[in-house]
């Protein structure tokens, strides 16, 4: 009796584990509401890939994008911008978004 109470405890935690493991992210539910319609997370879409974000920007100018993305292009040496600024997403939002950007990174 007590071995199937323990299987059944074993059985309950590991769903509850995978169920927690699907869940998306706050910050991948950032990407699939504000970004997806111009970026993609490996490929080049209408704006470069999260990976390439990743791989070329600092944690810092990645937030600066978000927020004022005009400003960040002109400073990076862009002589356009087409993204729009997401003045409506709080800084906990930004960080997740941020973090989840960053998760794209290549591991060296």
């Amino acid at each position: 009796m007590m071995r199937n109470a323990w299987h059944w405890i074993a059985g309950v935690l590991l769903s509850g584990a995978y169920l927690l493991a699907a869940e998306p992210s706050a910050g991948e539910k950032l990407f699939k509401a504000y970004c997806w319609g111009c970026h993609h997370q490996t490929a080049e879409a209408f704006g470069p890939s999260f990976r390439s974000i990743a791989n070329h920007r600092s944690r810092e100018q990645i937030m600066a994008q978000i927020v004022d993305p005009e400003s960040v292009s002109k400073t990076l040496g862009y002589r356009r911008n087409s993204m729009p600024a997401f003045n409506d997403l709080n800084a906990t939002q930004i960080e997740a978004l941020t973090d989840y950007i960053l998760s794209f990174k290549d591991k060296k």
